[in-house]
């Protein structure tokens, strides 16, 4: 492998053997006059083949350290965590870290008021965002809110990849993309994809594709009498749902059950009353 430009001292962009490029993780190799072949492939810890010109222009404007940091953060989360995430997900957590540094220089601290829920939810990705501000505060002697244990759990949460043969990162974003778009059309309203009742929903619709894809979907007898209440009460959430449902069947070629449409109206009940709530 050739490292052809430095980006730091611990990040260079490499070309491979096939000649692709890619951008390098590994201690000192930006430090070298460029270029320059790298014999001991030992050093490189990480490689981002194709990476985006946002992720590319956060390695020029975050401190090098952080990055350091994040790439440990990451490593250690995922002996933590029980699913595999997305390498990327380094770039944005260390956009947020430098953030949450400069937001506590200015005593501006996040309030996030859902630190619970996340907490009870998510319990393996809340440990991980401890483990992170504990290891911010080691490594770079600052000493972060409580609050960004919940802020940075969120990160792990949606950056967990969905390993299944049967779907693929496209599929899932197809799946997600149509499904938000059935609700906006069907309510003429703009879902805040930054809030958290997108992101629940996100999450939701995530896990329900992995059960069906593992052939475990929720089976509840109590919930045939709850939607034939919710088809009822609120008509146009059971038809909006059953559209996502029928669709999603579709791409996947699946039957989904009662109870998983049932548990999905919830969601998107929390997110059309968010959303409505915001427009007035």
């Amino acid at each position: 492998m050739k490292a052809v430009k430095k980006i730091n001292n611990n990040v260079a962009v490499c070309v491979d053997g096939n000649g692709d490029e890619l951008v390098a993780f590994g201690s000192g190799i930006g430090f070298c006059k460029m270029p320059y072949e790298i014999k001991d492939l030992r050093k490189i810890t990480m490689t981002f083949y194709r990476l985006n010109t946002h992720n590319f222009q956060l390695l020029k404007e975050i401190p090098e350290k952080i990055f350091d940091v994040s790439a440990q953060i990451v490593n250690k989360a995922q002996k933590i965590l029980s699913h595999e995430l997305n390498p990327n997900v380094i770039f944005s957590l260390a956009d947020h870290i430098n953030f949450a540094i400069i937001r506590q220089k200015n005593y501006k601290e996040l309030t996030l008021p859902f630190s619970y829920d996340v907490k009870q939810l998510y319990p393996k990705e809340f440990e991980a965002g401890r483990m992170a501000i504990n290891l911010v505060e080691k490594e770079l002697d600052v000493n972060l809110p409580q609050t960004e244990i919940t802020a940075i759990a969120m990160h792990f949460i949606n950056s967990q990849v969905i390993n299944i043969p049967s779907i693929t990162d496209n599929t899932f974003n197809l799946i997600s993309v149509k499904a938000i778009s059935y609700v906006e059309s069907y309510f003429n309203i703009r879902i805040d994809q930054n809030g958290f009742s997108y992101n629940r929903f996100i999450m939701h619709l995530r896990y329900y594709l992995i059960r069906i894809s593992e052939n475990k979907q929720i089976v509840d007898e109590a919930s045939i009498a709850m939607i034939r209440t919710f088809k009822q009460e609120s008509p146009k959430i059971y038809k909006c749902t059953k559209q996502i449902v029928v669709m999603i069947d579709e791409i996947l070629n699946s039957k989904s059950t009662d109870d998983e449409m049932f548990y999905l109206m919830i969601y998107v009940k929390r997110i059309v009353v968010k959303s409505l709530n915001n427009k007035e």
